[in-house]
């Protein structure tokens, strides 16, 4: 296996948040596992702020 990678993602409307989530995930190599997400919200002020850090790595396909 080769290293562990690390995505932050971030944005203030739910709906493009969850978007560029999407997207990223969907980019993936297939070799690609998530190994873990982390999420969180943030408030300054009326500003929400979502946010998830995905951590992923690369892995050898399986041969017999």
């Amino acid at each position: 296996m080769t290293g562990l990678h690390l995505k932050l993602i971030a944005a203030a409307d739910p709906d493009v948040f969850q978007d560029r989530l999407n997207r990223f995930i969907e980019s993936l190599p297939d070799e690609a596992l998530v190994v873990d997400v982390k999420f969180s919200i943030s408030h300054s002020g009326s500003q929400t702020t979502f946010a998830a850090l995905v951590q992923y790595k690369a892995v050898e396909e399986w041969v017999e």
